[in-house]
């Protein structure tokens, strides 16, 4: 069944205040039956403070507030949204069951429970709402499913709650739930948008909430996976001394040409050692000098001459010298002598 409503019975989006980035919010507790069960958002309780479950359980892209000013606040505003849900004039009374219809936009009550069982689609462009009035509580049987149809959001999806409500395992649900007492999450629920219970606990089960934001800058997206961050990574500090230095917005840039090769540098004059030359051959040994007989003085001149460390060729030279002077003297000694003969004569 499919129902239409005219746009000036359109519900109006609920403000939540500061309890928009909160996906799970409890009066009294929050507990998470020991499960990695992950929150995209802010977790909180107040006035109660007890939190368990965190760890295993993941909080990313939030903040834990138990007990502090910050989920006091929240809940305030929780109360004045709560208010504002229940005061806008319904365009229809829906029966128990809501498995197998397609609802428009607009503000639908119930007459006391509501339920789900199979899938509810909720068909409008991305700026309708619906809001649900259900007076008592609001149970989901396992697996089922809100679809939204036609460009709707999760964050224009409100459920409020007179009692408490259950989702059902494996239920892939849609809406920000505002009870009055308590919200149950079974094992395995997926919820893209947000449980949060006025007095009453929220319990989780191995779940996956994704807040509802429809800032698209903000917006999650419900099938993308969350890497945890790892406690035991290291973090490099930065050197808060170190200078930055500013890009200058106006300055060109020069691209760069694939097919310049650059210019090439000087060529590299390599040295090569030379090859030492062979060392000269010594000189020839000079002649030995002529033996000759001389007399003693001769002999006595080369011995001498051998006291003097002059080589063999060289005293071979003076030794003949020497020899030529002495017989030189001899001769002239001889020619005095046949001179004084004959005068005598």
């Amino acid at each position: 069944m499919t129902l239409s409503v005219p746009a000036a019975f359109a519900a109006t989006a609920i403000d939540l205040g500061t309890a928009d980035s909160y996906v799970v919010l409890g009066g009294s507790t929050v507990t998470n039956t020991g499960t990695p069960t992950v929150l995209n958002g802010d977790l909180g309780v107040h006035p109660g403070t007890a939190i368990t479950g965190f760890p295993p359980g993941l909080v990313t892209g939030g903040t834990t507030h138990a007990g502090d000013t910050h989920a006091a606040q929240a809940k305030i505003d929780l109360v004045t949204a709560y208010d504002s849900a229940t005061s806008q004039a319904p365009i229809a009374t829906l029966a128990t069951e809501l498995g197998g219809q397609t609802l428009v936009e607009g503000v639908y009550t119930f007459s006391s429970t509501a339920g789900l069982t199979g899938a509810v689609t909720l068909q409008g462009g991305p700026d309708a709402v619906w809001v649900f009035q259900i007076p008592d509580t609001l149970i989901t049987a396992s697996s089922s499913t809100v679809v939204l149809d036609g460009g709707a959001r999760a964050c224009n999806v409100f459920w409020q709650v007179g009692s408490s409500a259950t989702l059902g395992s494996g239920t892939d649900f849609v809406g920000t739930i505002m009870a009055m007492t308590s919200i149950t999450v079974d094992f395995g629920a997926t919820v893209e948008g947000r449980a949060l219970a006025r007095t009453g606990a929220v319990t989780l089960d191995n779940n996956v909430f994704t807040g509802p934001r429809c800032d698209d800058d903000e917006a999650g997206t419900p099938d993308e996976p969350v890497t945890p961050v790892d406690p035991d990574e290291p973090v490099t500090p930065v050197d808060p001394d170190e200078p930055v230095t500013p890009v200058d917005p106006d300055e060109p840039v020069t691209p760069v040409d694939p097919d310049d090769s650059g210019t090439p540098g000087d060529p590299i004059e390599v040295v090569v050692p030379g090859t030492p030359s062979a060392p000269g051959n010594p000189g020839a040994a000079g002649n030995p000098g002529t033996s000759a007989t001389v007399n003693s003085s001769r002999s006595g001149a080369a011995d001498a001459l051998a006291t003097t460390g002059i080589d063999g060729s060289a005293r071979g030279v003076l030794l003949t010298a020497a020899g030529l002077l002495t017989m030189g003297g001899i001769f002239m000694v001889l020619q005095a002598a046949r001179r004084r003969t004959a005068r005598n004569t």
